[in-house]
Formats: structure tokens, sequence, C-alpha cells
């Protein structure tokens, strides 16, 4: 088995929305997330609002829509877990001396659009905000800790979603560029590596999912390819800009790893899983590292009655925006069927698919499969040869405070184990991976279903579902476990 190389990057990642907390400080303006409530693995999380009458009323954040007339609004008595996160804003000195304390050499973080544009349209930005993460960019180069920052992680300002129409409307590409090289200036010289957009496939990866049933939303999944269109572009122009004016920079994807297998040997299974990958995972990785749209896009453009010119027409800038790098979230693995009525269906989570009876499932309905991990970086480097970060991948679990204050989470323990080691694998397989920040390095807000209860950190934050708690760190199991894997390289992982 090979070694990890000299200079592999290790670390963890977070998202300010879950995280930072400080969501109406020092002219910090709403995102989406903080018209959001939280929910659990059984109900969807809801997004509130006033309808036209001044009544409240809410939506799923998932699909849902809002209401003609109605405007997006903080109901009062009502609880968002995104606005206070695990307070970040707050405590990023403790937080980052605790990462140095673990070994990091890469922390991956995102900046909130709207703390350094409160609507994301404004000419000058809000100074308190660039201020903020000048602090914590300098706060981890003073422990030698490479930033990795996302741009855009679930983060657009609320006023663009509510009066621009989110990013269906291509005005937006204009208003993230001028918020990207904004950032770029001020940062130049305290961050190297860049993510554009978090999960970007994830925009079309949902409704897909949505529209492989009978009651498919059409209308849904073909605002999400033209939305989604705008992304690349966006993305693109950002990384040419990179290119041209940042030569140190290195610019990377990021996909949700949508990895699938065909559930049966049945030819429909074998062909339906291979569209699926496409659909849901590189028609984005193909646009975003080739520079252009792959031939079996124009497939999923007649499916849904989607006009090729409307992409076509962009061609130059996407050939100029390729990625220096690929990034993506691995957690588990998903299967394929077109013998719905004889498969059991996993749930938990948005990538649904039929049960794999060779796999263990998490409290949240996750499939736990390391193997899929060095399969897909295989995948992903026979395709590309560029390097490649996972820069998500953990566990979600309820853990057990002692009485002493211990936590022991050997279950993280050996899911993280299970994935280093598939990583090696993968390494050996010939495959140039340079990063790995597994998600939550410290307790957060999840994202699925706003919850604490669903854990993935190393280390823990007093905090429950309610917001109640002291906020205080603690160190789990798996803090002494992954320092000790950090400093041996991943050699020692007993």
């Amino acid at each position: 088995m090979a070694k990890f190389p000299k200079g592999f990057y290790w670390g963890g990642a977070t998202a300010a929305n879950q995280y930072e907390g400080g969501w109406n400080e020092d002219g910090r303006g709403p995102a989406l997330t903080d018209v959001t409530l939280g929910g659990t693995k059984d109900t969807p999380r809801m997004v509130t609002y006033v309808d036209a009458d001044g009544k409240p009323g809410s939506y799923v954040n998932w699909g849902g829509r809002l209401p003609e007339g109605a405007h997006y609004a903080v109901l009062d008595d009502a609880y968002y877990p995104n606005h206070l996160g695990t307070d970040f804003y707050h405590r990023y000195k403790e937080d980052i001396a605790l990462f140095a304390e673990m070994g990091f050499t890469m922390f991956r973080m995102s900046i909130s659009w709207s703390r350094i544009f409160p609507k994301g349209i404004e000419e000058e930005p809000n100074q308190a905000g660039l201020d903020f993460y000048r602090s914590v960019f300098e706060e981890l180069r003073k422990y030698d800790i490479e930033p990795l920052v996302t741009i855009s992680h679930f983060d657009t300002p609320l006023y663009i979603v509510e009066e621009l129409g989110d990013w269906k409307n291509p005005k937006v590409i204009g208003h993230f560029a001028h918020f990207c090289e904004t950032i770029f200036e001020e940062y130049e010289g305290l961050v190297r590596y860049w993510l554009t957009f978090n999960e970007i496939n994830g925009l079309v990866a949902f409704p897909l999912m949505v529209a492989s049933h009978a009651n498919a939303d059409v209308e849904a999944v073909t605002d999400s390819y033209k939305a989604l269109h705008h992304q690349l572009v966006a993305s693109a122009k950002v990384v040419a800009l990179a290119h041209e004016r940042y030569p140190q920079f290195k610019m990377g994807c990021m996909l949700a790893g949508m990895v699938s297998y065909p559930l049966t040997a049945d030819p429909k299974d074998q062909l339906g899983n291979l569209q699926l990958m496409q659909d849901a995972f590189w028609y984005c990785g193909d646009v975003q590292v080739r520079g252009h749209y792959p031939s079996y896009a124009k497939r999923i453009w007649r499916r849904f009655g989607l006009d090729p010119a409307f992409f076509e027409k962009d061609a130059e800038t996407l050939a100029k925006g390729k990625m220096d790098f690929f990034s993506y979230s691995y957690y588990q693995s998903a299967c394929f069927t077109t013998h719905r009525d004889e498969a059991d269906e996993s749930g938990g989570n948005v990538f649904r698919g039929a049960t794999n009876p060779y796999l263990a499932y998490s409290e949240w309905g996750w499939a736990m499969d390391p193997d899929a991990l060095r399969y897909s970086l295989n995948q992903i480097y026979d395709r590309y040869e560029v390097p490649i970060m996972v820069v998500e991948n953990g566990l979600g679990a309820i853990d057990v405070v002692e009485e002493d204050g211990s936590i022991h989470d050997g279950y993280r323990i050996d899911y993280m184990r299970e994935h280093i080691e598939a990583m090696a694998g993968a390494i050996a397989d010939g495959v140039d991976l340079i990063a790995y920040t597994p998600w939550g390095c410290i307790d957060l807000v999840s994202a699925g279903t706003g919850e604490m209860r669903k854990r993935y950190g190393m280390i823990h934050v007093d905090m429950d579902d309610e917001g109640k708690g002291t906020l205080d760190r603690s160190r789990k199991d798996s803090f002494y476990w992954y320092q000790k894997a950090i400093k041996s390289n991943g050699e020692d992982l007993a």
C-alpha cells in the first residue's frame, strides 16, 4: 500500500452558514439559511415567509416555492439554527488553536457573501466583513494552516434570491464576479486555494431525483439547469480572472459525490446507472475541468425540452475557465435500479436509491461504503488527470457525553480509518490525491436537518437542537486519534 505523499494536506471542513453565526452582526445581510427552520431525519426543514396578507407561512426547503406576493421573514418565537451556528464568529481563535493542536495543515471554510456585500449588489464592500476574514486567515497562517476557501457555500444573499430570482437571473453572474474580484484582491497574499461553488451539481441532482418519480416537477428541473448554467459561466469567468491576475492561485471545482452502482445485472440497470452518473455527477465536472459541455448533455436537454443554444452560446467563456484541481464530498454510495417494486429504498439523504444488501447504514440512512471512495477516486482521476481533494467526508452520529466529560466515538474513528485506508489504496492505484478535509471537524448545524444531535466533529460543542448550551469546546476520542493519524502522515491508524 502506497504511503501518503510528503506535503499531503490534512485538515477539516466547515461552512459559514452552518458554523459561523453572527448572522446579523457588523453589517452582515441575511441569506436563505437565515429564514430556514430546523428539522429532523423524518421531517423536512422549512423556509419561513409572510404572505401578501401579512400572515406567516412556510414551505419545504428542498423543492418548495415562495408563494406569489409573499416575502421571506424571520418569524417571532421561531428557532433558526443557522443564526448562531456554533459561533465561530466570536470563537475563531480558540477553534483554530484546537485545529492546530490536532495537526491541521489545511482548513476548509467559506466566506459569507452577505457579510461582504449585505444585499450582494453593492459596489462597495462591508469593511467589517473584510476585516473579519482577514483576521481569520492571519490566525490560520500563524499556525501554518493553509486556508481552502469556498466562495459560495449555500450562502447567496437573500436579497438576490428574493428580488433578482436567484441564479435563474443572468445578472447575478456580474454580482458574483464583483464579489470574487473583491475578495481575490483583498486576500491575495493569504489564500491560494479556492473553490468556486460548493456541491455545484446539487442544484440539479435533487430535482433529478424527484423527476425520476411519477410526480416530476419538470419546471423545477428546467429552471435548475438554467440556473446551473449561470453558475458554471460565473465560475468560469472568475477562474479565468484568477489565472490572469493571480498566477499563484489554484482554482478548484467542488461536487457532491454522487457515486452509485447498478443494483442488478439487468442491462437496463447498467445503462440507467451510467446515465444517472452522467446527469448527477459528470455533467458539472466535465464542464468545469474539460471546459465544455459533454456530448450526453444533448440527451439531458432534450429530455426536459431545453434549447441547446441557451447553453452553447457561452462556449468560449467555459473554455477559458478550466479548473486546476477537482474536489468533492464523499459520504456514501447509492444503488440505481429499474426494479423499484422489488427494491427497498434507502432514506435520510438527498441522493436516495435502492438499499445495498452488502452495506451497513447509519442512523440517518447513509450507506457506509469506503470502497466507493477508492472507486470514485479512480474514476475521477482516469477521467480528468488533475489533482484531487476529498474536501468532505464523515459520519453523522449521536455522541454521548460521559460523566467525566469524555466522548468515546469509536464508531467515528472506525469510519475515518476505513476511508483513509481507501484513499491510501487509491494513491497506490496511481491517483494524484493531495488533500483530505473531513466534514464538520468541529460540531456544527446539520445542513440537511438543522439538528445538532447529528454530529460529525472531532471537537464537541456543548449545544442542543434548540440552541441551548454553553458552546464550550471539548476533545472527543477521535480528536486524539486524528492527531496521531496526521502526525504519522496516515501511517498510524490504530
